[in-house]
């Protein structure tokens, strides 16, 4: 009896470019530096480092792929002499069946570089539809984040006002309780327009792998209401729940932020962080043409803060209660 080879799957391939006026090795930097990808570039919902000796790296990554959001663990390896990082994924999502490829950040002779992105991928089964769908995702976010990439070293590079877009802040409270309550006032926003005299209403969703979208509405001191959307993705048993504001208000250009829960014997510390990257462009158009960056950070720190410290001071107050 004969039988037939099984056929190995197609292997797609695909290369993506762009050049950067800015040094190649900041620009390899801001590659290499995997926590900084979810403030800037667009699909990255959040990424971490599990595992790093300095040459090797251990990755989990949650993002956007054709407006769903997919998480997948890579390990890649980091070679800073010739400024390149090979990257392999180990647990892939499906339809992807395997995919890897390689950063390239090659210095040009104008000071400037040009930063390579290729991927190699295949699809289970396959499936013609299923490779449809991964290159178009693969051409979207790789063209996305090859422009983030640009525009962010850019403007780093030339100095300024470029320093002091970014910056991070936090509000803590210390709570006598449990951490489990404390995190499922935190990780239930479902019930937050019950819970928080600022939120009107929310829209709320859950997948599987604590993936969340969150439409909320809240009210402003004026009683004006504003909406946000946000992707988060919860991880209950590490007392972590991170998210990325997707719609967010002129005067900014990401928002992501996170909450910590950490238990102290009888007592929890309960933290908001923030990371704000501002809108040069739409502070002026927001606050007037002789707004500055300083203004903007301090009306934003105080808005973030101030919901935030509140979601915080009911979260104590639910945490205490239920202990009680």
């Amino acid at each position: 009896m004969t039988t037939t080879a099984p056929t190995a799957p197609t292997v797609h391939v695909t290369r993506h470019e762009t050049v950067v006026a800015a040094p190649p090795e900041e620009v390899f930097a801001l590659v290499a530096d995997v926590t900084r990808w979810p403030q800037v570039f667009g699909p990255t919902v959040y990424a971490e480092v599990t595992q790093d000796d300095g040459t090797d790296q251990d990755l989990r990554i949650w993002a956007f792929a054709n407006g769903e959001v997919r998480s997948w663990a890579s390990r890649r390896t980091l070679d800073r002499t010739a400024r390149t990082i090979v990257f392999r994924q180990v647990v892939s999502s499906a339809p992807v069946a395997t995919m890897g490829g390689e950063w390239r950040v090659e210095e040009d002779r104008a000071g400037g570089c040009r930063v390579v992105l290729l991927h190699d991928y295949a699809v289970v089964d396959d499936d013609p539809e299923a490779a449809e769908w991964v290159a178009r995702a693969v051409g979207t976010n790789s063209v996305k984040e090859l422009a983030a990439l640009r525009d962010t070293a850019e403007q780093a590079a030339a100095g300024g006002e470029g320093e002091e877009l970014t910056f991070t802040f936090s509000d803590s409270e210390r709570i006598q309780g449990s951490a489990r309550d404390v995190y499922a006032f935190l990780d239930r926003a479902d019930q937050w327009p019950d819970r928080l005299p600022h939120v009107a209403a929310t829209r709320f969703t859950e997948e599987d792998g604590g993936i969340q979208v969150l439409d909320m509405d809240t009210r402003s001191p004026d009683g004006s209401l504003h909406n946000t959307r946000s992707v988060r993705v919860s991880f209950p048993e590490r007392g972590l729940l991170v998210y990325k504001q997707l719609k967010v208000p002129p005067v900014m250009a990401g928002h992501t932020g996170r909450w910590t829960i950490v238990q102290h014997g009888d007592e929890v510390t309960a933290t908001s962080w923030h990371t704000v990257t501002l809108d040069p462009a739409g502070v002026r158009q927001a606050l007037g043409e002789s707004a500055t960056l300083a203004e903007a950070r301090s009306l934003v720190r105080h808005a973030l803060g101030t919901n935030s410290s509140t979601t915080l001071r009911h979260a104590k107050a639910y945490a205490e209660a239920a202990r009680a």
